[in-house]
């Protein structure tokens, strides 16, 4: 089933995929947190539902395979189409299907529609590799009590060496005199650094004033300002009108694309090595999704890309 291997891919991607004629698979992301009960942490995850009410196609699941096996956009939906023909069928006779590493589904008695995630999965690419884990509780009052109990059988020996700890005693005092000593004259050579620093600051300032001050003087005619408006794009939601092979074509297009009044630009390559065109970026899903419907209508191989460019 390579078409549910895609859908896996894309759900690392983004927040919605599509199977057309089918259903869309949507994400959710979850922040990290600790089960209230046995103290597990649990990483930062995202997780997938089913909505069996999405079924137009987007072009995403269909931009997707026609990249990654270098086929046209049409071939691309008639894969799709057999796919969903062909999922129809098992579920209608076994009542049961399951993609691998995404969910399973099933057909209750009523002719209704599950859909059950794959247990452990997250598709949140930045907790890769994250696993859940326990906490071992610190036994702080037990380690105490014990401590105290061989505090009280534990021996006291009284020795001669005790003698021995007052010239240890005297030694030390001594040394902290000497210590206290050398500390001051540190101190007077430190204030006469700062002093001997703080004067050559001065003269370098006074100099550097001298030097900006004949500078000023030599700039008879100053150049007037220059005021540029840029505009910049932002945004992490992108419409994607195509991907190029070569980078001239790229250009190529985005050339046609700002001669018909779009943002265009290039947004570098994918995994496939194709130089991908946007026509625009937008702050809001809403806002892309009503521009990607626009676009479509002289571009049907238009896409989302809900990414941080």
């Amino acid at each position: 089933m390579a078409i549910a291997n895609y859908i896996h891919d894309l759900l690392y991607r983004y927040e919605c995929v599509i199977l057309p004629g089918f259903g869309a698979f949507i994400t959710q992301q979850h922040s990290a947190g600790i089960h209230p009960s046995n103290g597990e942490f649990f990483p930062p995850r995202k997780t997938v539902s089913f909505n069996r009410q999405l079924i137009k196609n987007d072009g995403l699941l269909a931009n997707y395979i026609m990249e990654a096996e270098k086929v046209s956009y049409n071939n691309a939906l008639e894969q799709i189409e057999q796919f969903v023909q062909d999922l129809e069928l098992v579920l209608e006779k076994n009542k049961t299907v399951n993609f691998q590493n995404v969910g399973s589904f099933s057909l209750t008695e009523g002719e209704k529609l599950q859909f059950e995630p794959a247990a452990q999965m997250n598709f949140m690419k930045e907790a890769f590799g994250l696993d859940s884990f326990k906490r071992n509780a610190v036994s702080r009052e037990v380690y105490k009590q014990q401590a105290q109990e061989i505090e009280e059988k534990a021996p006291v020996a009284f020795t001669p060496e005790r003698r021995a700890n007052r010239w240890l005693k005297y030694a030390a005092v001594g040394l902290v005199v000497i210590g206290l000593s050398g500390a001051a004259g540190l101190n007077i050579y430190s204030d006469q650094v700062n002093e001997h620093n703080i004067a050559e600051q001065q003269k370098a300032a006074s100099q550097l004033e001298n030097k900006i001050q004949q500078a000023t003087f030599v700039i008879d005619n100053p150049l007037p300002a220059v005021t540029l408006k840029v505009s910049k794009q932002t945004g992490n939601y992108h419409i994607v009108t195509g991907a190029f092979r070569e980078a001239e074509n790229a250009a190529k297009a985005v050339e046609e694309l700002k001669a018909q009044g779009f943002k265009a630009r290039q947004i570098g390559e994918n995994r496939f090595g194709l130089h991908q065109v946007i026509s625009s970026s937008h702050e809001t899903r809403r806002e892309a999704t009503n521009e990607l419907y626009r676009v479509k209508k002289n571009n049907p191989g238009a896409w989302l890309l809900v990414e941080e460019l």
